[in-house]
């Protein structure tokens, strides 16, 4: 049995009869936190007890987070070069060097977080993460989430914004089992910022960006009607048949981060969007190379560090 489940800024919490504070607030649904006289962040090596969070992330306004620890290193010096704010050393220590599992950097107020691959990963990272910019008493951030994907019907490198992340029955909705239960919650992004990317890729005039649905698939094989895995019960007309019922519901890019990334990003007050290059067509093949990857990966990077770049010129934190 489905139970939908409300969602967004300023929804009550029946059970809990508390009601969301602002929109600008990073928020959290969870009474227990309350009681809790620390609280241990595991996989971020930090903590409410053994750091000072507002300090070290009170300012944070922008987060970007995307699955190589390495990209987003890479990232995190792209965008202190855009805002001139590189280390005199040119060195961006990982704050979560005591963990193996995230990195994360920071240059003024950007923060970018790795989340490893697939809803289950991402989903660790981002209790963890909503819950840092909770305690650090961060307020107007915008996240975003910045990686590669298969396209459809596009040509390889055009970069895809999300519009509405859906599951791999092109359905709108992120469904998670809890205490035996199925929760349904919803996938909606924000739609001006979005829009406001692809204002910001026309003006750069770089390469194409375009606004559509993302298929987000539980398996990079199997899940996404790839031939070339460990296993396949399908034909190639069956793949064909059924990409082409997921070009025709709107999707144009698939990867394995963006529903869950969507749901929780809403449930928590977070403006979020999903910013992904596509790396070939999947019309037209499945295998990847790393040629492909190292020439198209930078382009959400680009993307997105123009929008930071223009937001805070705006605010006057930053002049070109």
């Amino acid at each position: 049995m489905e139970r939908k489940m409300a969602t967004g800024p300023g929804f009550t919490d029946k059970k809990n009869d508390t009601c969301c504070e602002s929109e600008s607030t990073v928020y959290v649904h969870n009474p227990h936190l309350d009681g809790m006289k620390k609280d241990n962040l595991y996989h971020f090596n930090l903590g409410t007890s053994t750091h000072d969070l507002p300090a070290m992330f009170g300012d944070v306004k922008f987060v970007c987070v995307g699955g190589s620890p390495s990209r987003m290193k890479s990232f995190i010096e792209y965008i202190a070069g855009e805002l001139g704010l590189e280390n005199a050393k040119s060195e961006y220590p990982n704050i979560c060097a005591g963990s193996d599992r995230f990195a994360m950097y920071k240059i003024g107020p950007v923060l970018s977080v790795s989340h490893g691959m697939g809803i289950p990963s991402i989903a660790i990272m981002l209790h963890e993460l909503i819950k840092l910019l909770h305690h650090a008493h961060c307020t107007d951030v915008t996240i975003i989430r910045i990686g590669t994907s298969g396209g459809l019907g596009l040509e390889p490198g055009t970069v895809v914004v999300t519009k509405q992340p859906v599951d791999a029955t092109f359905l709108p909705w992120f469904k998670q089992i809890i205490l035996g239960k199925t929760v349904v919650r919803s996938t909606d992004l924000d739609e001006g910022l979005a829009e406001e990317l692809l204002q910001y890729s026309n003006e750069l005039g770089q390469f194409n960006t375009v606004i559509g649905n993302t298929m987000c698939t539980l398996d990079f094989y199997e899940g996404q009607a790839r031939l070339d895995g460990a296993f396949c019960s399908y034909t190639e007309k069956d793949k064909q048949e059924y990409l082409t019922k997921a070009y025709e519901s709107g999707v144009r890019n698939i990867e394995m981060e963006s529903s869950v990334f969507a749901a929780m990003c809403k449930l928590s007050g977070l403006k979020a969007a999903v910013v992904c290059v596509t790396l070939l067509d999947r019309q037209k093949g499945d295998q990847l190379n790393s040629e492909i990857l190292q020439t198209y990966e930078q382009r959400p990077q680009i993307l997105v560090s123009h929008l930071i770049k223009k937001r805070l010129q705006a605010s006057g934190y930053y002049k070109s």
